[in-house]
């Protein structure tokens, strides 16, 4: 008995490896069949062998984007179908409340869940420092699999398994933290004039230079926080 709760301790568990990113089978077993497809859409796209990533999300549009780095700036290297997340467009606040977030974030290897019972999982990060400032509630929100939730972004289990492996893989490289950004649409003129009457629009007018810098300079804009609202540099 005690030999096989070993085996069964080792394959179904996670475990750190000594690059000290937390591992398990389920989530090794996906990298040993989709990184070599992965890696070779990463080379026939001449993206930098430098591997850094960065994420971004679109509710309205339920999808999920993964940038990589080509040169000095980012380019999409692949655009998934969100299977589900909660609450329509605005952002969490407390516990309980259905919401999903939106706002800046950093992942980190500490982050990862291999192990999780939704198939894999990455902790988004909330509440980030502004939410926390602000006094937001609620935790262990995650993109994961299942395709099913409240207040995280599920993914169907292919696709968590793509986007886990392209996580893993950067982290791995040497990235020490992978930005998120989370939007609730496109923030051009045109879809903030659209939603010009929503009672969330201060805060994502407070989103929007985020944004606009990414689209504008194709890296990932730094979001700081100055007086419990975003602040970015040039």
């Amino acid at each position: 008995m005690p030999k096989l709760f070993f085996v069964l301790l080792i394959s179904f568990l996670s475990i750190t490896k000594p690059s000290g990113l937390p591992d398990s089978k389920r989530a090794s077993d996906a990298r040993a069949t989709l990184w070599p497809k992965l890696q070779r859409e990463l080379s026939d796209g001449g993206f930098d062998s430098n591997y850094r990533i960065y994420l971004r999300i679109f509710k309205q549009t339920d999808q999920f984007e993964v940038w990589v780095k080509k040169g000095a700036k980012y380019a999409l290297f692949k655009r998934y179908d969100i299977c589900y997340y909660s609450g329509g467009l605005g952002t969490k606040t407390k516990q309980g409340d259905g919401k999903s977030p939106e706002g800046f974030y950093n992942i980190t290897a500490k982050q990862l869940n291999p192990g999780s019972n939704y198939h894999l999982a990455i902790n988004i990060g909330y509440p980030n420092q502004l939410e926390q400032q602000k006094g937001y509630t609620g935790s262990a929100i995650m993109i994961h699999g299942h395709c099913a939730s409240i207040g995280c972004y599920a993914m169907t289990d292919a696709r968590i398994e793509e986007i886990y492996t392209l996580v893993y893989k950067a982290l791995a490289a040497g990235q020490q933290k992978i930005n998120l950004d989370i939007f609730p649409f496109q923030m051009d003129k045109g879809h903030m004039e659209l939603f010009a009457s929503s009672p969330y629009l201060p805060f994502w007018k407070t989103m929007k230079p985020g944004f606009d810098l990414f689209e504008k300079n194709r890296v990932p804009s730094v979001a700081r926080v100055v007086r419990k609202e975003y602040s970015f540099g040039k």
